[in-house]
């Protein structure tokens, strides 16, 4: 028996996993990953509060509970944005 193809997924941001060492996330088919090292904010929070967030205008993540905004674009190309949380 074969399985049916997968549907086309509804979602255009979701976050598919988080371990002990970052966020993985799924963005227009694009696969991400936020270390908590780069992304210090997201490792004291919550699994709730992580995936509690909002993806606005097709290129802008926001996390309401966190208030943290994070552009597509520094995700895309890190190097263009050298600046990082201490």
């Amino acid at each position: 028996m074969k399985s049916l193809k997968r549907g086309k997924s509804t979602s255009e941001a979701e976050i598919q996993n988080v371990s002990e060492f970052g966020i993985w996330m799924l963005i227009q088919g694009h696969e991400y990953f936020l270390s908590f090292e780069q992304f210090p904010w997201f490792q004291e929070s919550s699994i709730q509060e992580i995936y509690n967030f909002e993806f606005l205008h097709g290129r802008h993540l926001y996390w309401p509970k966190l208030d943290i905004d994070l552009a597509l674009e520094s995700l895309k190309s890190p190097g263009k944005y050298p600046l990082k949380a201490k």
